[in-house]
């Protein structure tokens, strides 16, 4: 019976061990698959209804935020962060964009997501695009996010909460995770600013 019970223990354990280095192989793998490029090429609308591209942000670093307009939380405490961190930065924040790309066209139309944006730091850039464009920049920048029926008959909206940093030649640097420490946040930034 202990014999037994030894073996099962002992197999156990084997099976434990090859779990972890066959999960060990796929984290390296999957690590060479997670550095492949997050970003690409897009071309939006403003929120001022100009049209803006990745062309146009050549030379200058950029953060991206994909959100909403109807956010209960971490959308307005975001873009609120990222207004303070523009303020904190004086005169280097001028040699940054941040971009907040609403995952919601339906509702989120030019005009209101410049009266939303009207609570925040002016350097914020609100963008729209089709379903279909921002189906391939979600792709591009490895961003999530779903529609979310409520009970009343509206919807929300679950999405990625990270801000995505981009250097001067469109790459992807780091992110700044929701709720991260604001010295953290800020010296993020100043290191994407000065390249």
């Amino acid at each position: 019976m202990r014999r037994s019970l030894f073996a099962a223990v002992g197999v156990v354990a084997l099976v434990a061990v090859a779990g972890v280095l066959l999960v060990g192989t796929r984290g390296e793998r999957g690590g060479a698959e997670a550095s492949t490029t997050i970003g690409g090429p897009f071309s939006l609308t403003t929120h001022t209804g100009a049209t803006l591209s990745d062309s146009d942000l050549k030379g200058t670093p950029f953060a991206v935020f994909f959100g909403f307009t109807h956010c209960p939380e971490i959308c307005p405490t975001t873009l609120w962060d990222m207004s303070l961190a523009l303020k904190e930065l004086g005169p280097d924040a001028d040699r940054l964009k941040v971009l907040f790309i609403t995952v919601d066209p339906e509702r989120d139309t030019p005009e209101f997501l410049g009266h939303y944006l009207g609570a925040f730091d002016p350097r914020i850039i609100g963008l729209i695009g089709s379903e279909a464009e921002l189906a391939e920049l979600g792709r591009d920048y490895h961003a999530y996010w779903e529609k979310v029926p409520t009970k009343d008959g509206g919807y929300t909206m679950n999405h990625t909460a990270s801000v995505y940093l981009m250097d001067a030649d469109g790459h992807f640097v780091d992110t700044i995770g929701y709720g991260e420490d604001p010295s953290t946040r800020l010296a993020k930034l100043r290191r994407l600013i000065d390249g």
